[in-house]
């Protein structure tokens, strides 16, 4: 567009000069923007900001539609220091000025963060950091393995706190990097080596603090996943409370401090002998007002009648026992002189109804005896002249002849 030339004849109205100014601004295209945020505001899922110079006095507004919103993997807040793609627009009816957003990127140390936060959120999903992978480590470790710096504070931290607390405790301890490119490999080597010994019954990672990109080395994933695998319980002492390094996430326990790891590993030998007189103390008491009420108990049961004067018992029962023994006695008396009765009653129905009973009353049996065999005559016709007979009375038989 060439250079426009008005007078207060023939002057720009305001729309005209408003679309001369947007067809002017978007003609710069996208651009890459870096600065502060000084206001990060969302509102029916659009984003509305103000972003400001690093160094000078110096502020752009932001516009961030929703379908930009959702496809962002990081959040923002007020203060972040980001990198904006965007295109300038120029809105007409309003007359403002805003950058139209493709895309925000925290920048710097923010960027990092960022990226660590993806991290942190793709491992836990994982179940890294689950609290149920945790293990607690022993309560008296024989040998404990320590990876730190050579001639570091946080060495000196560790074992002078442990052998104040266990004079007796042993390390086993392997010098790494802990900061630069080769600190990741060294302590991952280190790790796997001293979850391979067997008489190794905790690891202590220690580093004592530090700057953030110094820690950086254990926040990255081949050493986070490699912590995640070892067996043996795990402490992370790097002392760095603001920007947990993720280490801190999956190991069993976290130490604020190299000083607090060794307390939260070793137990004090004095507490721990109080304990034990304390507890002994205690069974002692239990033991003993047991054995009280058991023979406050038994002398209660000696007192008792029953076993104060057993004879007591006998006494007791003994008129029953009498009444009882002539009582069945009784019984047992009627009872034999009933089972009598009917005995002699049932003697005078047999005698009644006995052969010898009917000869009593008069009768007779009449045997004919001149036969092959010898049979009671029934009637008359049955004995012939001449015939034998026997005739049975109740005192004897009368033999006779029939004529």
């Amino acid at each position: 567009m060439g250079r426009v030339t008005t007078t207060p004849e023939q002057p720009f109205q305001v729309a005209e000069m408003s679309h001369i100014m947007r067809d002017y601004i978007g003609r710069l295209g996208t651009v890459w923007v870096e600065g502060e945020l000084t206001s990060w505001n969302e509102r029916g899922g659009h984003v509305y900001a103000k972003l400001r110079d690093l160094e000078q006095d110096a502020n752009l507004s932001l516009t961030v539609w929703r379908s930009v919103v959702q496809k962002l993997d990081a959040t923002f807040e007020q203060g972040d220091r980001v990198l904006v793609q965007a295109k300038p627009d120029f809105w007409v009816k309003g007359g403002t000025l805003s950058l139209q957003v493709y895309d925000v990127r925290h920048s710097g140390i923010g960027n990092l963060l960022a990226e660590l936060e993806r991290l942190r959120r793709r491992l836990a999903e994982e179940g890294l950091f689950d609290p149920a992978r945790k293990v607690r480590p022993p309560l008296l470790p024989q040998r404990i393995g320590l990876i730190t710096g050579r001639d570091s504070d946080a060495e000196k931290d560790v074992r002078r706190n442990a052998e104040l607390r266990w004079p007796a405790v042993r390390f086993r301890t392997i010098h790494t990097r802990v900061q630069g490119e080769r600190t990741v490999d060294e302590v991952v080597a280190a790790l796997r080596e001293l979850d391979a010994d067997p008489e190794v019954d905790v690891i202590i990672v220690a580093r004592g603090g530090g700057d953030f990109l110094h820690l950086l080395p254990f926040s990255d994933e081949r050493l986070v996943r490699a912590a995640a695998e070892v067996v043996t319980p795990l402490v992370s002492a790097i002392g760095h409370e603001a920007d947990r390094p993720l280490l801190d996430e999956v190991a069993d326990l976290r130490a604020s401090t190299p000083t607090d790891a060794a307390k939260r590993v070793v137990p004090d030998v004095a507490e721990q002998l109080q304990f034990v007189g304390d507890l002994r103390a205690r069974i002692l008491r239990r033991i003993t007002d047991q054995i009280t009420h058991e023979t406050r108990y038994l002398e209660n049961l000696r007192s008792r009648p029953a076993l104060a004067d057993p004879a007591w018992l006998v006494d007791r029962h003994a008129e029953d026992l009498v009444h009882l023994a002539a009582r069945g006695e009784e019984l047992a008396q009627r009872h034999v002189e009933r089972a009598g009765e009917r005995v002699e009653a049932l003697r005078q129905r047999l005698v009644s109804l006995s052969p010898e009973g009917t000869l009593r009353r008069g009768y007779a049996i009449v045997e004919r005896t001149d036969l092959a065999e010898p049979r009671v005559i029934t009637a008359v016709g049955e004995a012939e002249a001449g015939a034998t007979l026997s005739i049975r009375v109740t005192d004897g038989r009368i033999e006779a002849i029939v004529e």
